[in-house]
C-alpha cells in the first residue's frame, strides 16, 4: 500500500514541532512527516546553518534563480510559498548566489505550458519546480524534458506527469502520496456513511481535471478506501472554474439524487463549492462531504457542520524541501540526494512523500485517532488544527 521510499515518522512530525516551537527555530529543525513502510531508512537531514553536505561542491559566484511553477492560483500555495521563502534562508540559497521564487499561471494547461515557454527564455534558470497540471499532457512533459537538456534541474512537487510515459522527464517528485491519502479519505467516508445507517449508494468526486496526476491517484485511492459497496457514479471536471466548480455540484444533486449519498472534493476549492451547494439545497443531513485541503472557507463550513472530514496536506513542507533539494540538485550535493531519496532507481524511488492530516469537526464525528496510524495520517480536531495554523500565522493549508 505504502511506497518504498517513505519515511515513518510518528509523533515527532513537523506539525508537533511546530505547535511547540518558535517560528524561528521549528523552520530550521523541520521534520519530515512520510507515508511509506521503510523502516530501515534514515530519518530526514534537518537542514540549518551551512552547507547541506561536507561533500557538496564549491559555489558559483553567478546569480541564478530556482523557480516554483504552481498549476492554479489557490490559498493552498500560500503555505508552500512561506515554505520556499523559509527553505531559501534555512539553506543559505543566497551563499551559493540562488534565489528562490515562485510563479503562478492562469489555471489552465496552455497557461502552465505558456509560463514554461516564457521561463526556457530566461537564462539565469537552474533549477525548476513544477505542479504539472495535467499528468499526461505531452507539451508539457516535452518542455520539462526541454529544460533537462539544457542542464536546468527538473522536479515534479503536488502533482506528478504521468510516470508511465514521462518518468525520465522529471527527476524526482516531492509531495503527498496521493493514492494512500485518497484511501484514508475513503475509509473516513465509510465510516461516517456506516454510522448513519448507509451501507451502499453513489457518490461523486470532483476536481479542476481528472487527468492531473494527483486528482486521479486521489481519486483512485477514495474508491478503494471506501469500498466496493459505494458505487463512483462520476468523476467531474471544472478546470479551475470556481462558478462552474458549484455548477458540477448542482447537476450531481440533480442527476444522482436518488441514491447519491456522498460527494467528494479533491481540490481545495471544491470544498467550499460543495458545502455551499448542499447547504443551499438542504439535503446536508442525508449526505456526507469530505474533501481535501482546508481552505479558511473550507474551516468556516466544516464549524458549520457542512463538511465532515478533510485530508489536509502540508504545502510548507513541500514548497521548504523543494528549496532543499533543488539547492543540492544545483550545486551537485549527492550526499542530500541520497539521503531523500535512497532508493532511487528502484520502483517508487523517485518519489518523496510529505506528510498529511485527517482534520474532524469538534463533537459529534463517529471519527477516532485510534483508527489511524499516525505514521500514516495525523489525526486531529479542529479546533487543535486552528492552532496550528494561528502558531504559524496561517488561515489555510
Amino acid at each position: 500500500m505504502f511506497r518504498k521510499n517513505s519515511l515513518l515518522v510518528g509523533t515527532s512530525s513537523v506539525f508537533d514541532l511546530l505547535l511547540s516551537a518558535p517560528l524561528a527555530v521549528l523552520c530550521a529543525a523541520s521534520v519530515l512527516i512520510a507515508l511509506g513502510c521503510s523502516k530501515s531508512q534514515p530519518s530526514a537531514p534537518t537542514g540549518g546553518p551551512g552547507p547541506l553536505s561536507a561533500n557538496a561542491p564549491s559555489e558559483t559566484k553567478e546569480n541564478r534563480r530556482v523557480v516554483f511553477l504552481i498549476n492554479t492560483d489557490d490559498p493552498f500555495w500560500d503555505a508552500c510559498r512561506q515554505g520556499l521563502m523559509q527553505g531559501e534562508k534555512d539553506f543559505k540559497l543566497a551563499d551559493a548566489n540562488l534565489s528562490a521564487a515562485m510563479e503562478v499561471p492562469d489555471g489552465t494547461i496552455k497557461g502552465q505550458i505558456d509560463k514554461l515557454r516564457q521561463l526556457a527564455s530566461q537564462s539565469d534558470l537552474a533549477g525548476l519546480a513544477v505542479s504539472a497540471i495535467s499528468a499526461d499532457n505531452p507539451s508539457i512533459a516535452d518542455e520539462l524534458d526541454k529544460f533537462q537538456k539544457k542542464g536546468v534541474k527538473v522536479i515534479t512537487v503536488d502533482g506528478d506527469l504521468l510516470r508511465a510515459k514521462y518518468r525520465t522527464n522529471r527527476k524526482y517528485y516531492l509531495g503527498t502520496d496521493n493514492e494512500v491519502a485518497g484511501e484514508v479519505l475513503g475509509k473516513a467516508a465509510r465510516t461516517l456513511l456506516t454510522s448513519r445507517g448507509k451501507n451502499a449508494g453513489g457518490y461523486v468526486q470532483f476536481a479542476g481535471y481528472t487527468d492531473n496526476d494527483n486528482a486521479r491517484s486521489r481519486m483512485d485511492g477514495f474508491k478503494k478506501g471506501v469500498g466496493a459497496e459505494f458505487v463512483e457514479k462520476d468523476r467531474v471536471s471544472d478546470e479551475t472554474d470556481r462558478t462552474r466548480a458549484q455548477e458540477n455540484v448542482r447537476n450531481a444533486l440533480s442527476n444522482f439524487r436518488k441514491d447519491l449519498v456522498a460527494l467528494v472534493g479533491i481540490w481545495a476549492y471544491n470544498a467550499p463549492a460543495i458545502a455551499r451547494v448542499v447547504n443551499s439545497a438542504g439535503v446536508k443531513k442525508d449526505i456526507v462531504v469530505v474533501t481535501f485541503d482546508a481552505q479558511k472557507d473550507a474551516i468556516d463550513e466544516m464549524e458549520r457542520g457542512n463538511i465532515d472530514a478533510m485530508l489536509v496536506q502540508n504545502p510548507f513542507d513541500m514548497g521548504y524541501q523543494t528549496a532543499k533539494l533543488l539547492r543540492a540538485m544545483v550545486l551537485g550535493d549527492e550526499a542530500v540526494e541520497k539521503e531523500m531519496f535512497p532508493n532511487f532507481g528502484a520502483e517508487n524511488g523517485d518519489l518523496y512523500t510529505t506528510g498529511v492530516r485527517l482534520v474532524v469537526p469538534n463533537e459529534g464525528t463517529p471519527l477516532k485517532t485510534e483508527d489511524y496510524d499516525p505514521k500514516v495520517v495525523e489525526f486531529m480536531k479542529l479546533d487543535d488544527f486552528k492552532k496550528w495554523l494561528a502558531k504559524f500565522n496561517l488561515t489555510s493549508s
